[in-house]
């Protein structure tokens, strides 16, 4: 399996946790430069660099600087248990605002590095990935584009999948495909009329070929977000609920092992299926906070995924259900190599 490739800016050798989790790989686990390479996406050159800097730093000595060091340990230890090609822990926050804060600034960062030339990405919802904007810097791109994973909502407090689209098209000088669609629609005829007759086809033909996928985990309690924001109501909560449902995955709503409830509301929700979303060459998973940890765990048995964003409240006990229940999929690997960047 080929992982993506990050870019081989000079500025990645100011990333601390670049740096220390580069010298965990190769001091702690013994892996060689190359594997270490491998493991993180970069240049052999640029992990010599990044070694270097750690041992002129002072960060490694007998051990690694604490901290910092103790999430990429947490990441690691997640990668093994799932099977990941990384997993990104950023200190937890306070609340759910500030966790969602936190980590799509560290999603922001990720993507700014892995984004290359001619990718077709595919972007999910939610304030976790609005947030990856303030911190997304992504060199000049030519051939990029951007499409909506799923319809847009009416009401725009937090975030809407249209906005999010756009922005990240636009901050990439991409073509952006909008869904133009509700979130959710009165019936699975609706929704099978606006596929065929309305044009939408052509969104679910593009996403047969999406390269980088963009989406979050949501939990379905009574702070859920399609809850909060009058997506489902009181009934079908409750409703999802004694089914057994654990997350919102482009809301689609799923079990603990990832496969959808069996509830009329799945059939109306307008996105691209996740049949279609499990075959991207790279899915990037984005999500904190401990009360979203079985979302996550869900979303990963579900549909996959080769790079989880999160912070440590969410990591410790996904870490100790991975360890309980692994995922049930054999096939989580990309079904094609992502495209790569080329490195000086």
């Amino acid at each position: 399996m080929v992982k993506l490739r990050r870019g081989a800016q000079t500025a990645l050798s100011d990333d601390k946790s670049l740096r220390l989790r580069a010298a965990w790989l190769y001091h702690a686990h013994g892996l060689t430069q190359n594997e270490v390479a491998t493991q993180l996406g970069l240049g052999r050159t640029t992990v010599i660099r990044l070694l270097d800097e750690a041992k002129q730093r002072g960060e490694v000595r007998v051990w690694i600087d604490e901290g910092v060091a103790e999430l990429v340990e947490l990441g690691i230890e997640i990668e093994q248990a799932l099977g990941l090609d990384e997993v990104i822990v950023v200190p937890s926050g306070g609340d759910q605002a500030t966790t969602a804060q936190s980590v799509g600034l560290a999603l922001g960062k990720f993507l700014s590095e892995a984004i290359t030339d001619d990718m077709t990405i595919g972007v999910g919802w939610g304030r976790t990935l609005t947030a990856s904007l303030e911190s997304f810097h992504p060199p000049r791109h030519s051939g990029v584009k951007v499409m909506s994973l799923l319809g847009g909502a009416i009401e725009t407090r937090f975030a809407n999948p249209v906005e999010f689209t756009w922005r990240l098209a636009g901050a990439l000088n991409a073509e952006c495909y909008l869904f133009p669609a509700p979130l959710i629609v009165d019936s699975a005829k609706t929704k099978r009329h606006l596929i065929e007759d309305c044009g939408l086809d052509r969104l679910y033909t593009l996403a047969q070929s999406i390269d980088l996928a963009i989406i979050s985990a949501g939990d379905i309690n009574q702070n859920s977000t399609s809850l909060v924001r009058h997506l489902i109501s009181d009934k079908e909560h409750k409703e999802l609920v004694a089914q057994g449902c654990v997350a919102d995955l482009l809301c689609n709503f799923m079990d603990e092992n990832g496969d959808p409830v069996r509830h009329p509301i799945n059939d109306r929700i307008m996105s691209i299926d996740l049949d279609r979303l499990r075959k991207a060459a790279h899915i990037v998973l984005a999500s904190g906070g401990a009360v979203r940890a079985q979302a996550i765990i869900a979303a990963i048995r579900g549909v996959g995924c080769n790079t989880l964003v999160t912070d440590e409240a969410a990591a410790r006990p996904l870490l100790s259900l991975a360890k309980t229940k692994p995922p049930r999929r054999e096939d989580n690997a990309p079904a094609k190599a992502p495209a790569r960047r080329s490195h000086s």
